[in-house]
């Protein structure tokens, strides 16, 4: 019994911090924010009992890339006069992310005896499976969906999401997407080392990629990002095309095979005999059936990306600093007192685009993209030298941010920073981050 209530207590404290929420007794204070206050407190507490503690230099690095994210962000305001402030604290947000994630690994430490990247993974892992369920349950059972309603405020991946989508608990829309993407990907690197498996863990892993590419789809199909990688990444480590595989990379296709004969016929049946099924899958995986209809992939989102949001900005200034068009007294679309980054007009986007890259452009300048992508590129390049042997599962994490910023402006430091507070080589301690190397 009380091991079941450690991992589900481990499980609710991870998923406060991977999909934060706000409540409706605490507005505008979401899970994330306390988890990082507790951890300030912990923080200080084991400060003050190793006085020589220092500050790790990668921690430092990423602190001054993250000021140079917000001060870039201030220089652009003043010279371009426009009132979105929307980096204006990533500083403070690298910290509150690196404080929450802190409080959890203290608390699997704790509870586990000992933490490392592969705990880690599956602490994620079973996050989102359970999203995904609480999501498919809301959609087909409304007392749930009244009871998640009672209590959780705010909108969109910080709290509810009015749009129709399937949503989890904290988890909508395409910042949902990205994170299922990330651990998506932690699955496809684990699986890869099928030998070292048992038989049970890689059903287990696989039923866990299932549940979050399907229903993850239908909930954000940003997800399909990682799962593409995943499977590149499979047929890549196991010498699928060459044909030269020894017996232990065909044990992972194997069960793969016998997981699917199983789950798509269960599919196929419910494709055909429930509606909302029916309905959900052709959303999350419309490109595919758009794709065996018509022979031509097309969905309603990437039709209106290509169509309508490719806007490039038209002088040499905004390509460098962003663009001061907000502050224009001769523009009647956009008055100063609009929000400029995530504003109502354009449909609330900025010159009508959500393409990541170009919002980043036109906020702050190729500088502060430039910035901002080194930023995400050094906590990648943080986590590998801190774990080398899942060098190439940081690396794929890493592309899900960068491909992730064609669709979405978010992006995935949060996974990064759970790996950050870990010690290196997984020795099992858990504030190497805060320690001299």
């Amino acid at each position: 019994m009380y091991k079941y209530l450690v991992h589900t207590i481990s499980v609710i404290l991870t998923s406060f911090y991977f999909f934060p929420f706000e409540t409706i007794f605490l507005p505008g204070v979401n899970t994330k924010m306390i988890l990082a206050g507790i951890g300030l407190l912990i923080l200080g507490k084991r400060l003050a009992q190793r006085r020589n503690a220092g500050i790790n230099k990668d921690f430092f690095v990423l602190s001054l890339l993250a000021l140079s994210i917000s001060l870039i962000s201030l220089l652009t305001m003043t010279i371009n006069n426009t009132p979105d402030a929307s980096f204006l604290t990533y500083f403070v947000s690298m910290w509150v992310w690196m404080g929450g994630a802190y409080t959890v690994v203290q608390w699997l430490d704790t509870a586990y005896g000992y933490v490392n990247a592969r705990l880690v993974c599956n602490q994620l892992i079973a996050v989102c499976v359970i999203q995904c369920l609480i999501a498919w349950t809301k959609d087909v059972y409304p007392p749930l969906q009244a009871w998640v309603d009672s209590f959780v405020g705010g909108e969109a991946f910080m709290g509810n999401t009015k749009e129709g989508r399937l949503s989890g608990i904290g988890a909508a829309l395409d910042v949902a997407g990205l994170r299922f993407s990330a651990v998506v990907v932690m699955i496809g690197y684990i699986l890869s080392k099928a030998e070292e498996l048992s038989h049970k863990q890689i059903v287990t892993y696989l039923i866990s990629f299932l549940i979050i590419a399907v229903i993850g789809n239908m909930m954000s199909r940003t997800t399909t990002v990682g799962v593409g990688l995943a499977l590149v990444y499979w047929i890549y480590s196991t010498n699928l095309l060459s044909l030269k595989q020894n017996i232990k990379n065909q044990k992972l296709w194997f069960w793969l095979g016998g997981v699917l004969c199983v789950v798509i016929p269960v599919f196929i049946y419910l494709y055909f005999t429930n509606d909302i099924f029916y309905k959900n899958i052709r959303f999350g995986f419309e490109g595919f059936f758009s794709l065996w209809e018509t022979g031509k992939w097309q969905t309603s989102s990437n039709d209106i990306l290509l169509n309508y949001m490719i806007v490039f900005p038209d002088n040499w200034v905004t390509w460098l600093i962003g663009d001061g068009y907000a502050a224009n007294p001769a523009d009647k679309t956009l008055s100063f007192f609009d929000p400029y980054y995530t504003g109502p007009v354009y449909h609330g986007y900025y010159m009508g685009t959500d393409i990541g890259y170009l919002r980043y452009i036109f906020y702050f300048g190729l500088i502060g993209t430039f910035v901002f992508s080194l930023f995400m590129w050094r906590s990648a390049w943080a986590c590998i030298h801190r774990f080398k042997d899942y060098k190439m599962m940081f690396l794929m994490i890493l592309l899900v941010n960068y491909i992730g910023w064609f669709k979405v402006s978010t992006d995935i430091f949060l996974v990064f920073a759970i790996f950050l507070v870990l010690s290196k080589e997984n020795d099992g301690q858990t504030d190497n981050i805060l320690e001299n190397e």
